[in-house]
């Protein structure tokens, strides 16, 4: 890089004192902004920065062993933040400067400067900025670089992503998760299994269950740690169960973005289905809590809710829907729960009894508001177009059982469109089912103002009662 006429940044740098340095530094930081100088930068002003980086390094650690001065460890904080500055502006776009910086040995410099900050106990602004400055320009270092993110895996992974995960700074947790979402693969992904790195995995979530507008944190799940059935497992029996949801709700976003799913990760997804069905099955009982208003917050009921959430949002995908669809006690429970639930709601009243408010107005804001509704759509799920799921809740007498949630119910909003949509599936082409709904209307079983809502009629045919679609088809 051509200094121009007077000084400027040079080989002087690393000599100067400690005030003309900084000043030099911030020079060159101002210069590498443009993407001309940078193209153009020479490798000696970047051995100059890791001289000065290395010698307060050393001033850094002499200073803190010997309680010098507050005023030196303020010059020291100074000049290490403005050079990691001057090393994240030359990495910006620019391969080559990448390519410099790593052969240098500066990545592995700024990794154990991080962990000397760290060990500074004093969390004032100086120090702060520092540090962030340093996780910047290893994310900028390592952005669209793979022998970088080799590097800082290398020296990094994984104390320091526990170490700057768990900081009581913001930008520095953010940070963190960009450098660790940049350098994630499918292979590092599987590094993470290990007990103490699940660990990081684990710091990701709370990041995001805390820091909800953490962008990072996000992606991190969503784009990496969700592609690892094996991982979601692990991780999940670590969380608690207010992380589980968040969890949970993560795999909802990912599951209901169609759109943006491969048909690799429809496959990753299927294996989900499968932990998640187990899952629901063995904690669908929780939700029966909710039955005493003190349980309101009961978390694992919430967990459950959820369970129930992404697997109705399974189901509606076909390639899920056909494997859940064989999955082994799966139907039964979702209507084994559906009647507990009916009957809790009967017995006394709570969340699950049916209500309807005179004026329509009148809001419910409880975590089980739908959970009815949802179970009635994850068994009209299971049942259509398969002939075994619907004789299946033919024979555990779901079928009145769903008839008597048809009525409107401001604890579980379009419950009688979901109820429709399941005896829909019931009885397409299955005649014991149609016959089933004939004869209890006929007895009075079955509310007909019901089954004209469906678009459905009984008709009488010599001895034999029929269920027949009252909706013309087209011509």
């Amino acid at each position: 890089m051509a200094a121009g006429p007077g000084p400027g940044p040079g080989r002087a740098m690393a000599a100067a004192l400690p005030a003309a340095r900084l000043e030099s530094v911030r020079a060159l930081s101002a210069l590498l902004r443009e993407a001309q100088p940078r193209e153009t930068a020479e490798e000696s002003v970047f051995q100059d920065v890791l001289e000065i980086l290395t010698s307060t390094a050393s001033t850094l650690e002499q200073t803190c062993k010997d309680s010098c001065g507050l005023t030196d460890l303020d010059t020291c904080l100074l000049l290490i933040a403005e050079c990691f500055r001057c090393l994240r502006n030359a990495c910006v776009e620019c391969a080559k400067n990448q390519h410099v910086l790593r052969n240098l040995g500066l990545i592995s410099t700024s990794v154990h400067l991080i962990k000397l900050l760290h060990g500074i106990q004093i969390k004032e602004e100086l120090l702060l900025t520092a540090l962030r400055c340093s996780l910047q320009f290893l994310g900028n270092i390592a952005a669209g670089n793979g022998d970088s993110q080799n590097s800082i895996w290398k020296c990094a992974f994984p104390d320091l992503f526990l170490t700057c995960l768990t900081y009581s700074d913001e930008k520095i947790v953010t940070y963190c998760c960009m450098v660790l979402f940049t350098c994630l693969n499918s292979e590092r992904v599987r590094e993470l299994l290990d007990p103490q790195n699940l660990t990081v995995a684990h710091h990701v979530l709370r990041v995001y269950k805390e820091q909800l507008d953490s962008e990072w944190s996000f992606l991190i799940v969503t784009e990496h740690l969700l592609k690892c059935p094996e991982l979601v497992k692990a991780l999940y029996a670590k969380l608690s169960n207010q992380e589980r949801v968040t969890l949970l709700e993560l795999m909802m976003v990912k599951v209901s973005d169609k759109n943006s799913v491969s048909s690799e990760e429809m496959n990753v997804f299927v294996r989900h289905a499968d932990f998640l069905a187990d899952c629901f099955q063995e904690q669908c009982g929780a939700v029966l809590k909710f039955t005493a208003a003190a349980d309101v917050e009961d978390e694992e009921a919430l967990v459950t809710i959820r369970l129930l959430d992404v697997l109705c949002e399974m189901t509606s995908n076909n390639s899920q829907l056909e494997h859940l669809q064989a999955f082994p006690g799966l139907l039964e429970t979702a209507v084994d729960t559906l009647r507990l639930t009916h009957l809790a709601g009967k017995q006394a009243v709570n969340i699950f009894t049916a209500t309807h408010a005179v004026t329509g107005q009148e809001e419910i804001s409880h975590p089980a508001v739908g959970f009815k509704s949802h179970l009635i759509r994850l068994i009209g799920n299971l049942c259509y177009k398969n002939k075994e799921n619907q004789d299946k809740v033919y024979d555990l007498d779901g079928i009145s059982l769903i008839l008597d949630n048809c009525s409107i119910d401001d604890n579980n909003p379009f419950v009688s469109q979901w109820a429709v949509y399941a005896i829909r599936n019931l009885t397409e082409q299955n005649e014991q089912n149609q016959t089933l709904i004939a004869q209890m209307e006929h007895r009075g079983l079955a509310d007909s103002s019901a089954l004209e809502r469906m678009g459905l009629e009984i008709q009488q045919r010599d001895d034999k009662l029929i269920l027949r679609s009252t909706r013309k088809k087209p011509s």
